[in-house]
Order: C-alpha cells, then sequence, then structure tokens
C-alpha cells in the first residue's frame, strides 16, 4: 500500500488556520519523520522535523499522535508550522505579497532522524493570506500611503487602522487575514515607504487623522467610529491617536509603551517629546544579540512626564497584549500603568492579558518564534525574547482575543472569550 500525506482541509487554507495532516499506508508502529519546509518570497528556507510513530492500524494522525522529539515533543497538531526555523540565523518569517500563498512542502521519511533518509511520500500545501472574496486596495488619498482589504459583501464592515512598529515600511499580512474574519482594515504606513519620511524623525498626527478620516468617509466601512491595532511603536501611536483625535470606538496595542518614544509627536501647536532612553544601558546577550529593555526610562519620572499620553481623553476601551518575556519594551509594566493611571482619572479599567513565555513580536497564529532578529532600521541584531511553544500558544489566543475585543465594540457583539492562557 502506497504511503500517502492527507490533509484537511484538502485545498488551500489561510494562514491563521489550522490544518489537519495524516499520513496513511504506513505497517503498523512504523517510526516515521516528518519534514516541513517553505521559502519566503526572498528565498530564505525555514524547516521543522519531528518524530512519529504510527499506530496499530499504520495510521498516523498528528491530532492524535505525540511528537517523539525533533524541533518540538508532543502532541502538536501545527507543530510542523509554529516550530519552523531559518537556515540562516536571524531570518523573520514574515509574508511580503499577500497575493500569493505560502508554500509549504511535507515529507515523510522512513525512520528516526538522523537515520531517516528514505522517502515515502510527500505533498505541498499552500496557505494563503486572502479569504475568498476580500478584495485588497492600495490606497494613495492625500497623504494617506496604506493598504485597505475588505470583505465580501454589500453591507459595511466594521473598520480597524493596522499599525506596526519601528521597522517601517507597509506590512499587509495581519490585515489582510483579519479581513476574513469581517472587518475593514487598512494596512498603514508612516514611515520608509514611498513618498513617507525615510526617517522616523517628528511624527505628525494630522497624518493619522487624515487615515481616520479615510475610513470613516468610506462606504464600505461602518460608523460611527473605527478601532485601532498597533503593534510596538505602532501601539504608542495608536494609545496617542486614540487620546488626542475623534473617531476611535476601540483600542488594542500589543507590547506597547504608554509614553510617546522614539522621536517627537506633533498635533496643531502641541509637541510630546519622546521618552527619555540611555543607550549606555543596552547589554548584550551571551548570542551576541542586543538587548533593549533596560534603555527606557520611566514613563513616571517627573522627567518624562510631558511624554506619557494622555490616556484619560480616550473615548473607547482599551485591549493591552503583553508578552511578559519582551526584551525590547518592559510592556507588563506599562500596561500596569496605563491600568493605574486610567483608574486613577475615573476612567473603566483596561483588559489586559498577560502571555508568560512571549516574546515581542506577536504575529497571528502559526507564525514562528522570531527570538532574535536584524532589525531593518538598526542593521543590527536585536533579542526579542520568547520561548517556540509558549508563543505559539499566546499568538493564537490573542489573535481570537483581539478579535473578540473587536467585533463586541467595533460591531456590539457582547459574546467574551475568556482568555485560555
Amino acid at each position: 500500500m502506497a504511503v500517502t500525506v492527507t490533509l484537511e482541509p484538502a485545498g488551500r487554507c489561510r494562514w491563521d488556520e489550522p490544518v489537519r495532516i495524516a499520513v496513511r499506508g504506513l505497517a503498523p508502529g512504523q517510526p516515521v519523520t516528518l519534514r516541513a519546509s517553505l521559502r519566503d518570497e526572498k528565498g530564505a528556507l525555514f524547516r521543522a522535523h519531528a518524530r512519529y510513530c504510527a499506530d496499530a492500524a499504520g495510521l498516523l494522525d498528528l491530532e492524535r499522535a505525540p511528537a517523539l522529539g525533533g524541533s518540538f515533543a508532543g502532541l502538536e497538531p501545527m507543530g510542523l508550522f509554529w516550530a519552523l526555523e531559518p537556515e540562516e540565523p536571524l531570518m523573520r518569517l514574515v509574508k511580503r505579497d499577500v497575493q500569493t500563498p505560502f508554500a509549504v512542502e511535507l515529507e515523510v521519511l522512513d525512520g528516526h532522524e538522523p537515520e531517516a533518509q528514505r522517502l515515502l511520500g510527500r505533498a505541498v500545501h499552500e496557505r494563503d493570506f486572502l479569504a475568498p472574496g476580500v478584495r485588497r486596495e492600495p490606497v494613495r488619498a492625500g497623504r494617506v500611503r496604506g493598504t485597505l482589504f475588505l470583505p465580501p459583501g454589500s453591507k459595511p464592515f466594521p473598520g480597524i487602522l493596522d499599525l506596526f512598529g519601528s521597522s517601517g515600511g507597509l506590512c499587509e499580512y495581519r490585515a489582510s487575514l483579519l479581513a476574513g474574519h469581517g472587518f475593514a482594515v487598512l494596512a498603514l504606513a508612516y514611515f520608509r515607504f514611498e513618498d513617507l519620511p525615510e526617517h522616523l524623525n517628528d511624527v505628525c498626527l494630522e497624518y493619522f487623522e487624515e487615515a481616520v478620516d479615510f475610513m470613516l468617509q468610506h462606504p464600505k466601512v461602518k460608523g460611527p467610529g473605527v478601532g485601532l491595532l498597533g503593534y510596538s511603536k505602532g501601539g504608542d501611536l495608536c494609545l496617542s491617536v486614540a487620546s488626542f483625535l475623534k473617531g476611535i470606538t476601540a483600542t488594542v496595542v500589543i507590547n506597547a509603551c504608554v509614553a510617546n518614544t522614539l522621536a517627537p509627536l506633533c498635533y496643531k501647536d502641541m509637541i510630546i517629546p519622546e521618552l527619555s532612553y540611555d543607550l549606555k544601558k543596552y547589554t548584550i546577550t551571551e548570542s551576541g544579540f542586543l538587548n533593549f529593555v533596560d534603555i527606557w526610562g520611566n514613563p513616571l519620572e517627573k522627567t518624562n512626564h510631558q511624554s506619557l499620553i494622555p490616556l484619560e481623553k480616550a473615548q473607547g476601551p482599551f485591549l493591552f497584549i503583553v508578552s511578559m518575556d519582551d526584551h525590547n519594551w518592559k510592556s507588563e509594566v506599562y500596561a500596569r500603568i496605563a491600568s493605574e493611571w486610567l483608574q486613577a482619572h475615573g476612567k473603566d479599567r483596561p483588559q489586559i492579558i498577560y502571555y508568560p513565555g512571549t516574546g515581542h513580536c506577536i504575529d497571528p497564529p502559526y507564525f514562528p518564534l522570531c527570538r532574535a532578529s536584524v532589525h531593518a532600521v538598526l542593521g543590527q541584531p536585536v533579542f526579542q525574547g520568547g520561548e517556540p511553544k509558549a508563543h505559539s500558544n499566546a499568538q493564537a489566543d490573542a489573535w481570537q482575543q483581539i478579535q473578540t475585543f473587536f467585533h463586541k465594540h467595533l460591531n456590539g457583539k457582547k459574546s467574551v472569550r475568556p482568555s485560555k492562557l
């Protein structure tokens, strides 16, 4: 009997969706090694492997069979995806072109590595970033530069602005996946893209005000307000937008500071200075990576008070996604400051979800952990933190929490799913 690799669902599926992998036609109890590999758009190779044994009927079902070792161990049906590691160190897996899928090659080899050599079967599994019917529309409206993703259907959808961090450019993969869950999402660039500033020097809130207005005037965006989703530097920008601008209904930040960081923030005749920092306080890990977590000043110190973002001015609720092994920001400390600050000003306590063992870069589900990578602006390897299994669990849970939060506050849906972690 020929060995076959089967996938459920059998065709393409979205990157943030699980897939069931099974191998049929094996001998009872046969030891095998499963390998997964993919290449990104730049040709960088990412690989994972795990050792298994077939059951008494010659079937290997990754939803029932634990991995015996390799890139991971235990019952991990999606381990071959979240445990992918770059062949060259310091490479982070990101999707640069959401209009094409990632092709993941799955191979079954006889025996357990390193002895496993004979190929028994293989399959290619395509994981895409645009759900059926989702439209991708480049946005060049006034000064606004980004890409709008619209779900299928004639009705308007709750709108979200999606901002990434201090590497700049335009990242679309989170916005494109989120649109597949019923949101109109604008992936918004704010520097290092086309005719936008090359460097993060002065940041003007008027630019983001224009982006909010663009969304609220769009016929496919359901008002009266929009949501904000920001990661790292994009997170503190979202906090500023929510605090100073109108039209913001709900805000989610992932590992962000409660003070303005990295560059002065301007709005009309107001300037918020950046949080102080001392580069002499950086450390170097045993692996030679830069660790910046201790360089930042305390936002509560008198010298930094002007950089604090006045969260009490925001009209909508906040969700803070916090990695407890974040080595870029003291995200846990900042979330607690935000909570105490809001309550001291008579506001509701924000929702905060803490994820142990989780590093700075929280992506949608099944992206592998990036413990360290070369920063696009600094050109130096930066330590991000995290442990693969805990990080993977956090990404899956956070993705659901973000959707639940936005559906509740932008759509008026009352069901709230408690965090599993």
